[in-house]
C-alpha cells in the first residue's frame, strides 16, 4: 500500500495527517487537537464512555482511547511550553481536560488542511489566544538541555543542579510551569526527537538512536505507551516528514 500520511514537526508543535488504526489507552505529556477530515471519529474517556465528534481538544495527562473509525484525521500536538498550550490550560482545566467539537467547521477540507499546515490555531478553534506569562528562566534552560541531549536521557538531578535547585524543588517548579512532570516530559521529548530523526533516516532503528533510546525495542515500548500504537503502524505509512 502506498504511503500517504505526513508528519510536520515545528519547534513547539507537530502535525500528523493521514489514516491511523484505533489506539490503546494512553495519555500524552502534551495537549492534542484531534480533527476528523472526512467524517466523525470516537474518543473513549473510560470503558463504556464514548463520544463521537468532528474534533476534540485533549489536555496532557488525560487517559483516552482514540478511534478514527476509518476516517482521515489530523492530530496537532502542542508542546507544553508553547504560547498556545499555556493559553489553553485554564480553559481546558475548567472543562475537565477535554473539549469536544472545539474547532470551527469549514465548508471545504482543503481550507481546514491549509490552516493546519500553517498551524493557524486561532482560526481553527475560532478564538483569540491571550498572551501567556513567560516561563521561568530555569525551566527554559532545562528544556534546552533536554532538547539538545543526544547521548541518553538526562538525569533529573543533573538538570536540577544546572538550574541551581534541589531535585524536589526543581520537580515542583517544572510541573508548576509546564503542567506535566519532568519525568513524563523527558520521555515525550525523546519520542519527539526520534520522530524528527525520520526526516533524514528512514529506518526506525536509526530513529530510535536519534531519540537516545538504548535500542529499537526500548523505543517501541515507549512509543506504544505514549501513543497507544506501535511505531510501525504510525511511522511506516509516512510519505513525508518535514521539519519547519
Amino acid at each position: 500500500m502506498r504511503a500517504t500520511n505526513t508528519l510536520t514537526l515545528g519547534a513547539d508543535r507537530a502535525l500528523y495527517v493521514g489514516e491511523l488504526p484505533a489506539t490503546g489507552w494512553h495519555r500524552h505529556a502534551a495537549p492534542v487537537l484531534l480533527l476528523g477530515l472526512s467524517g466523525r471519529f470516537a474518543v473513549h474517556l473510560a470503558p463504556g464512555c464514548v463520544e463521537t465528534c468532528h474534533s476534540a481538544l485533549i489536555d496532557m495527562g488525560v487517559w483516552h482511547l482514540f478511534d478514527p473509525c476509518g476516517e482521515r484525521v489530523a492530530l496537532v500536538y502542542l508542546e507544553p511550553d508553547s504560547s498556545e498550550a499555556r493559553s489553553l490550560r485554564p480553559w481546558l482545566g475548567q472543562q475537565g481536560g477535554v473539549v469536544f467539537d472545539p474547532a470551527a467547521r469549514t465548508r471545504t477540507r482543503g481550507c481546514t488542511e491549509a490552516r493546519l499546515r500553517s498551524f493557524d490555531l486561532p482560526t481553527l478553534l475560532g478564538q483569540r489566544f491571550e498572551a501567556a506569562a513567560e516561563l521561568d528562566a530555569r525551566v527554559l534552560r532545562s528544556l534546552q538541555h533536554l532538547r539538545m541531549a543526544r547521548d541518553g536521557a538526562l538525569p533529573r538531578d543533573q538538570v536540577a543542579q544546572a538550574a541551581h535547585l534541589s531535585a524536589s524543588r526543581f520537580n515542583h517548579l517544572f510541573r508548576q510551569e509546564m503542567g506535566v512532570s519532568f519525568r513524563s516530559y523527558r520521555v515525550w521529548s525523546q519520542v519527539r526527537a526520534a520522530m524528527a530523526g525520520l526526516a533524514t533516516q528512514a529506518r526506525l532503528t536509526d530513529a530510535a538512536l536519534h531519540g537516545a533510546f538504548s535500542d529499537s525495542a526500548h523505543f517501541s515500548r515507549t512509543f506504544r505507551q505514549t501513543f497507544g500504537m506501535t511505531p510501525s503502524s504510525v511511522l511506516k505509512p509516512l510519505r513525508e516528514v518535514t521539519l519547519v
